[in-house]
């Protein structure tokens, strides 16, 4: 005998087709940022390719990742990309945004307000590197707000749907120049995110890079490797897990 279809029965249908599909919106981007945490070759777009930025995408670019680089001033960067090799591109922050899995901010902390509003929409759902170190004189009333509220909070706030992990703030770009991928023990990069995935993602790319990540904890945490925090300066992962009394 046939079994009787009934209302309840397509509802029930209906709902797990759209589960199905929710589900794969969101596998299908945690897929392609996921590469880094998997030991993949992430596409990274840099925002702010200055000191930091382009030190460490040229790192990036030497183990194997393509980058883009990216200003307010494309037309400048060509021979940062073409010094870097066949893997680095440069353009438009709008070009970087698109291009990379991951995006890497490199930039004055003042102007990350900006950059979320400008490119919320494209930034939303993507793993966000951000290295940028909020200095009172030059980034004003954001800076006293990362100062009252944390800055990884704070980070958070100001690019909201993203996925944020601090990372390669606690260091000069000289200190990244000279002591990448250096002999056991390698300098430490302390990290700190509310995403998991993100936090892997970004542990994966701090490797690659030449350094040993540390995990501190939640963006809550982030201060304590902002500058000025214990956590600030080049050390040894141990180092720095004995100064945070970290595991």
């Amino acid at each position: 005998m046939s079994k009787r279809i009934t209302v309840d029965d397509g509802r029930r249908a209906l709902l797990g087709v759209a589960g199905v599909s929710i589900l794969q919106g969101l596998i299908q981007p945690a897929a392609a940022w996921g590469q880094a945490a998997a030991g993949g070759k992430a596409k990274v777009g840099i925002v702010g390719a200055g000191h930091i930025g382009g030190t460490v995408g040229a790192l990036w670019a030497k183990a194997g990742h393509p980058v883009f680089f990216s200003s307010r001033h494309p037309e400048q960067l060509k021979d940062l990309a073409a010094s870097v090799g066949p893997l680095a591109q440069a353009g438009t922050v709008e070009q970087a945004i698109a291009f990379g899995d991951v995006v890497f901010l490199a930039v004055p902390y003042g102007a990350l307000p900006q950059i979320g509003k400008d490119y919320g929409q494209a930034l939303a759902g993507k793993v966000v590197l951000d290295a940028s170190n909020a200095m009172a004189k030059r980034d004003g009333a954001v800076a006293d707000e990362a100062e009252h509220n944390g800055i990884g909070v704070t980070s958070q706030k100001y690019l909201p749907g993203t996925r944020v992990v601090r990372a390669f703030n606690s260091v000069n770009y000289k200190v990244l120049e000279s002591e990448a991928n250096r002999p056991a023990p390698r300098v430490a990069i302390p990290i700190a995110g509310d995403d998991r995935q993100a936090v892997d993602a970004a542990a994966a790319l701090v490797r690659d890079a030449g350094f040993d990540p540390v995990v501190v904890g939640k963006l809550i945490e982030a201060n304590r490797f902002h500058f000025g925090g214990p956590g600030f300066g080049a050390m040894t992962a141990a180092e720095l897990r004995q100064k945070l009394s970290l595991k």
